[in-house]
């Protein structure tokens, strides 16, 4: 009788053993899901970080160039008014 109940003690050992094993391989497999959701959310996060970057540049750099124009026809508009335009040749 002894030696069936020590090896239904062996027998729990064991399987508390396991459980824990198991529990700890569990616990590792979500950290590491965990830490590749995370690591995603930024990648994501970055992508769209630069994507506003090169959409904001863009959108500088078109104002920019209509500010340009805008100052350019105000300057030839004086220009002409003076009389000293480049649109006007002497005859």
């Amino acid at each position: 009788m002894a030696s069936n109940q020590f090896n239904a003690g062996e027998s729990h050992g064991q399987a508390q053993a396991n459980t824990e094993q198991w529990m700890d391989s569990a616990k590792g497999m979500a950290n590491t899901a965990v830490d590749k959701a995370e690591n995603a959310a930024q990648r994501a996060s970055e992508t769209a970080d630069q994507q506003n970057t090169d959409q904001n540049a863009g959108f500088l750099q078109q104002k920019g160039e209509q500010m340009m124009h805008i100052a350019q026809g105000a300057i030839d508009g004086v220009k002409n008014s003076l009389g000293i335009g480049s649109e006007k040749k002497a005859h």
